[in-house]
């Protein structure tokens, strides 16, 4: 596995769901804004759709605020919401113009995001249909962002400044990053989702969960705790 490129100042990490980020991306975020650089996040939904004993309404406000509350625990500011529809986001021109808007009008350098591959980075499990729609769209976004003759509708300036995109939790993880002496900050992020985690049933441990992933890929690349990545140029 190779370290992920750090030359950079501006990231925007943009997901479906409050959650997505905290189960890897998270603790990675915590280490970049603690160098200086700046990360953005913007959700495609509020998972408005994801407590069953709750209606979506209820639950939409207060996932919302439970992103919020996570990104301060890793030092992301500046939290956004498309509102696209939970658990039914479609592949499609709007949710590409609506992810194209937020590059060109966010203009980062490194996009970040989660795992659009049909399984996981252990290779079990199918992927849930929000994620594979949603990162690919975003894949796309990142050039139709640089294309100056699509979505001419909007008002912000074509951006080409995405080097790279990152997607956590990915079966085809070839990079890393070293996330140790973040960790702690990735998990109480992960913590902040409280309502969220406690209606999923079982004995999830956030900690455990996270520190497994962080020990697993640093003894692999020979450092206490890091986050794998599939790094994608485009």
């Amino acid at each position: 596995m190779e370290a992920v490129p750090e030359d950079w100042q501006r990231a925007l990490a943009v997901v479906a769901h409050p959650d997505d980020l905290e189960y890897g991306a998270a603790s990675a975020i915590a280490r970049w804004t603690a160098q200086g650089k700046t990360v953005i996040e913007v959700l495609g939904t509020r998972g408005e759709a994801g407590i069953a004993s709750m209606d979506p309404a209820t639950t939409g406000r207060l996932r919302s605020a439970e992103q919020v509350a996570a990104a301060c625990e890793v030092g992301v500011e500046v939290v956004e919401f498309l509102d696209h529809p939970d658990g039914i986001l479609e592949y499609g021109l709007p949710l590409r113009r609506d992810l194209a808007r937020a590059i060109r009008r966010h203009r980062p350098e490194v996009v970040v995001s989660l795992n659009f591959r049909e399984t996981w980075s252990d290779g079990q499990g199918f992927n849930m249909a929000d994620h594979r729609v949603f990162g690919l769209a975003l894949a796309d976004a990142v050039r139709d962002a640089a294309n100056p003759w699509l979505f001419t509708e909007l008002p912000e300036e074509p951006w080409k400044g995405v080097r790279f995109a990152l997607f956590s939790n990915s079966p085809n993880a070839a990079h890393f990053v070293d996330v140790t002496g973040h960790l702690d900050a990735g998990i109480a992020s992960l913590r902040a989702h409280k309502v969220y985690l406690e209606n999923l049933g079982g004995d999830f441990d956030p900690a455990a969960f996270l520190t497994g992933i962080a020990e697993a890929t640093g003894t692999t690349v020979g450092v206490r705790h890091a986050m794998p990545f599939e790094l994608i140029t485009l």
